[in-house]
């Protein structure tokens, strides 16, 4: 797609800018491993291959220099960091009280239609782990925390929990796909559901707490923290 195009398509959506795509898609690619830890990232191979100048591909590094997914080295150019297993590690603990708080404002906020909707994610979530579709597993898993951050009824909370949930898709979808632990996680999925309901705040933020530390503990016993 040329850039015309696509900022033809700005044009209607200004905030979602040329280069907020590149950046986006860039991500997208490091995370999910598309790109490795020490590729070089080069803006006229970019810039081709997604049909754009080599200026939004330029800032897109700029931003992605930022997060701390790249490193840009003067008159040389910019190569990949991505995660370290430390940053995956220290993203799963502050997810896991930021969770807990998403869980607790849920409480206040969550209509009827809501936890059914919760309810109807792991019913889904259930029935396709017993035909082993572990991708449409991680599908509704995304769902279901989307959900229980947007009933949170806060715009910063949920951009920080996006982010998170984001940055740990390519470890998510090792531990999502285990039957064990797809199991169990709706079975604490559920949990933190029955105390939205009876609007327990401190009970549903203990239970998406216990659910993240769950998830660590199955990460440290299955040993799925990437090698370095």
């Amino acid at each position: 797609m040329a850039d015309n195009e696509l900022i033809k398509e700005d044009e209607k959506h200004p905030i979602y800018s040329l280069q907020t795509k590149v950046f986006e898609k860039l991500r997208e690619d490091i995370l999910n491993g598309v790109y490795k830890k020490g590729d070089e990232l080069r803006e006229k191979t970019i810039g081709e291959q997604l049909g754009v100048s080599r200026t939004p591909v330029r800032e897109a590094i700029r931003q992605l220099e930022l997060e701390g997914l790249v490193n840009i080295i003067p008159n040389k150019g910019a190569s990949v960091v991505g995660l370290s297993t430390k940053d995956l590690k220290d993203i799963y603990e502050m997810r896991a009280r930021l969770e807990g708080m998403c869980a607790r404002w849920a409480v206040k906020n969550a209509s009827e239609k809501d936890i059914e909707k919760l309810e109807e994610i792991v019913d889904l979530s259930e029935f396709h782990c017993m035909k082993e579709r572990y991708e449409k597993v991680l599908e509704l898993d995304n769902e279901f925390h989307e959900l229980l951050y947007n009933m949170a009824d806060s715009k910063m909370l949920y951009h920080v929990m996006a982010d998170f949930h984001h940055y740990l898709q390519v470890i998510r979808k090792k531990t999502l796909s285990s039957h064990e632990r797809v199991i169990n996680s709706s079975k604490e999925h559920r949990d933190i559901i029955n105390a939205i309901k009876n609007r327990n705040e401190e009970l549903a933020e203990n239970c998406a707490i216990l659910h993240i530390k769950n998830t660590i503990q199955n990460i440290e016993e299955h040993c799925l923290w990437p090698e370095e």
